[in-house]
């Protein structure tokens, strides 16, 4: 445990703002020992929360939270703001099972105003909590923090753009440290950095305090070298004041001298207008390790608390996003037609090493999953390839842009889902369940899951031949199964399953990685007697229909099983045997294994998916229920 005795007297913000101003960078620095050392035992997002670590105990000291609202963009920035308010006793349950979230959430604590766990929702949802207060006749602030990269995405945009227009007080904090989780890209990145050069005033015109003045000298020698630009700001031409925003900065974000009298004037600013604080920060401020990169410290595996290096995972078989990646490098070697493009995810989505291989033909747009999508669709009018990497709960962003942009057009364009699936410590913000349900309802659109690594090779170059109509594979976060690869992947027929072992009393259709599972339960009935078919779908769009009408006509039970919600592949399998008539003839009962219709809590996604009934023991024990049930009834039912 760590030496901490200014923390030990701080239960909340009550306590916080008790303490005299001369303490509050001892307390900082406590907090971020604190902060250090219970992330050592749980793993998580390190780098983002000791960035805002001085700026979280200034807001706490400044404002009455929670009657202040406070919104933290994504959330992941805020255990130092736990730690502070009433869950110190609990830090070290993040990310566990029932344990603290890893992002902010409504239902955890009365300090969290907002939910969040996606980025750039933080604007939209303040201004909401500030008309709501205008509307009550009340007066308490509302604070939005939100990341150099989050304020790149349209969502941001479109909150600025309404708030600027509103007499409404609103204050924005722009947490500028250069990076989301990879460095961000794009005009307004380039556009802060120029700004952060500049002869920029730090606090209100009439304190005549410039921002350089304060903060490290490489910012001063920029500003320098950029005066003419230093003179066009200065002049209130800067695009948050066009916006309609009173802008205040660059202030240095880990100086409490300069960010507690800018709060304080903000807070006690009676005009209703809003507000855009720039405050410019370092990601993992304070924390020295010998692995020194700014993308690893994102989020981190456990690691020693002394030496501050994360515990080594050994594994036998490479993950799905590092196959993924390299079967595109393998298609992309023979076909210059394919580009890559991710939304601020290159590391996350196997990208990083596509662009390695190819840096002239992959694009990372930022945190803008709608851009990317429409960005592919222009690319595939012009006859090119584009393969649009995205995690799954990610691509819920860009689902108008599928259809009205991709499928509506037929454009072929592919996307490769990553984190599909329950994902573990990140919790439901962050689960992929319900992509096979979005993508499987429209028309056109080809939708695969593999079943291991050498099966998402092969779909990887199925995707590649489809030049009629969009295309997606979907594949979970992790690692395969170990299998020996070949070079390449190979084309699938389309809309063709595959049969694995063949019996005819009890039919297991598999769609993805519960395959395992499914071979696994099929060995437990085996044990038992029982005569056990087990195909692997590969398709949740087109169905395999000759496939799926020999497993229904021809065994009592059939189990549909697969790792998405409710609406998914089985009822896909469901309306098809209703609609031919086979639920009504015969005798075979059918069964649809899915996912809890309910969101999922953050844990060990093995766990999770035991709970679901989707592991080899709950997967025998349905189709045994389903089997005991079959003397019952004579015609093919859904049971």
């Amino acid at each position: 445990m760590t030496d901490t005795p200014l923390l030990d007297t701080i239960n909340t913000p009550n306590d916080l703002r008790k303490i005299p101003e001369n303490q509050l960078r001892q307390l900082a620095d406590e907090l971020r020992l604190e902060t250090i050392d219970a992330v050592s035992s749980t793993g998580g997002h390190l780098g983002a929360g000791l960035g805002v670590l001085e700026l979280t105990v200034a807001l706490h000291h400044v404002f009455d939270t929670p009657t202040d609202r406070l919104i933290w963009d994504v959330g992941h920035q805020a255990y130092p703001h736990k730690i502070l308010t009433e869950r110190r006793d609990r830090i070290r349950t993040l990310r566990k099972p029932n344990g603290l979230s890893g992002f902010t959430k409504r239902s955890e604590s009365e300090y969290d105003p907002f939910g969040a766990g996606h980025s750039s929702t933080s604007i939209s949802a303040a201004l909401g909590m500030a008309i709501a207060r205008d509307q009550k006749g009340n007066s308490n602030e509302v604070i939005a923090v939100i990341g150099d990269g989050a304020i790149s995405a349209g969502m941001a945009y479109e909150a600025l753009n309404n708030a600027g227009s509103l007499d409404s007080k609103l204050i924005v904090i722009l947490n500028d440290n250069n990076m989301s989780i990879a460095p961000p890209v794009g005009a307004m990145s380039g556009y802060l950095s120029r700004l952060i050069a500049s002869d920029a005033y730090v606090s209100f015109r009439n304190m005549a305090k410039r921002a350089v003045k304060h903060l490290p000298p490489h910012f001063e020698r920029a500003a320098r070298k950029t005066e003419q630009f230093a003179k066009n700001i200065t002049a209130g031409g800067n695009l948050f004041e066009e916006m309609g925003f009173y802008y205040i900065g660059p202030v240095d974000g880990h100086n409490l001298d300069q960010l507690l009298p800018i709060l304080k004037n903000v807070r006690d600013r009676q005009e209703k207008t809003p507000i855009l604080i720039h405050v410019v920060t370092e990601k993992g401020h304070g924390f020295d390790s010998p692995e020194v990169s700014a993308e690893k410290f994102h989020a981190v595996k456990k690691y020693d608390s002394v030496t501050r290096v994360q515990e080594k995972t050994s594994s036998a078989a490479p993950s799905y996003t590092k196959i993924f990646a390299n079967a595109l490098i393998a298609e992309a070697k023979e076909d210059d037609k394919i580009l890559g493009i991710t939304a601020a995810m290159p590391s996350g989505t196997g990208m990083d090493v596509f662009a390695k291989a190819f840096p002239d033909r992959m694009y990372d747009v930022g945190i803008a999953e709608q851009h990317a999508v429409t960005f592919a669709a222009g690319l595939a009018t012009e006859g090119f390839k584009p393969f649009v990497a995205i995690y799954s709960t990610f691509l819920q962003r860009g689902y108008d842009q599928i259809v009205h942009d991709v499928a509506i057009q037929n454009l072929p364009v592919r996307f490769a889902i990553d984190r599909a699936g329950l994902v573990g410590a990140d919790g439901a913000t962050h689960a992929g369940t319900f992509d096979i349900c979005f993508l499987s309802s429209l028309p056109n659109m080809v939708v695969m899951a593999p079943s291991d690594e050498t099966e998402l090779m092969h779909m990887v170059a199925t995707a590649n031949s489809i030049n009629d109509r969009p295309s997606a594979f979907r594949y979970p976060r992790g690692e395969g199964l170990g299998l020996e690869l070949p070079d390449k992947g190979e084309v699938l027929p389309i809309g063709k399953g595959r049969v694995i072992r063949e019996g005819n009393q009890i039919a297991i259709l598999s769609l993805g990685t519960r395959l395992e599972e499914a071979v696994g339960a099929a060995n437990k009935l085996s044990k038992r007697g029982l005569s056990i078919t087990v195909a692997d779908a590969r398709f949740a769009k087109p169905l395999d229909i000759a496939l799926i009408q020999n497993l229904a006509e021809n065994h009592d039970v059939l189990i549909i099983v697969e790792e998405g919600s409710i609406g998914g592949f089985g009822s896909h399998v469901l309306a098809f045997l209703s609609e031919s008539g086979i639920l009504g003839k015969g005798n075979c009962k059918v069964k649809s294994l899915t996912l809890p219709d309910e969101f999922s809590e953050h844990g060990d996604p093995w766990t999770l998916y035991e709970q679901a009934g989707l592991n080899a023991s709950g997967i025998e024990q349905q189709a045994l229920s389903a089997l005991g049930s079959n003397s019952k009834k004579k015609q093919c039912a859904i049971i």
